[in-house]
């Protein structure tokens, strides 16, 4: 099954006529077929957690020179701190060794279209408001300010002073670091 950002959508669909899901478990066996168990801990080596969006143009490991078992990567829409962000960081760092978090956001990020509305227009559709929150913005520098600061004073995490934030550009791959007093 071949990927590439660079094929038109219709290309990307299953080609043996099976669900995208299916081809994947066929990749997965090819995987298997030759996998050498690496012998790891589930302690990252580098001591790290990268918070990212789940953005399927970000290929952290490669943008960041990481190899298999060195961080911890927590992805949601807007790599936004949330609750759950927060609990799997804590587990990270209390259960796992991680000392230093690393913030990605990115250029065009879908989450800076959207709206607290996306969760009233759901609760149109079906019945029930969403729990949770859009965390959408308007200013993606500002977000990776408001998502450091949340980790920054978050008591549950015990390790908040090395935590750094980015953004990623989309276009050039290059990361910008966020300044968290501007």
């Amino acid at each position: 099954m071949t990927t590439s950002a660079s094929l038109p959508a219709e290309s990307a669909a299953p080609t043996s006529g099976g669900s995208v899901t299916d081809e994947l478990v066929v990749a997965n066996r090819r995987y298997a077929a030759t996998f050498k168990d690496p012998g790891m801990d589930a302690r990252p080596v580098l001591r790290v957690a990268v918070v990212a969006c789940m953005d399927a143009r970000l290929d952290l490991h490669k943008a960041l020179g990481l190899e298999l078992g060195d961080c911890h990567t927590i992805r949601n829409a807007g790599g936004v701190v949330t609750d759950d962000t927060i609990r799997s960081l804590t587990i990270s760092q209390r259960a796992l060794g991680t000392r230093s978090v690393i913030l990605i956001h990115h250029t065009g990020c879908g989450l800076e279209s959207l709206t607290e509305d996306f969760r009233h227009e759901l609760e149109d559709e079906v019945g029930q408001r969403p729990a949770w929150a859009v965390e959408a913005f308007r200013d993606v520098d500002q977000d990776v300010r408001q998502s450091m600061q949340r980790v920054r004073t978050n008591p549950f995490l015990p390790h908040r002073d090395d935590v750094r934030g980015f953004v990623f550009d989309v276009h050039t791959g290059l990361l910008r670091e966020i300044d968290p007093a501007s």
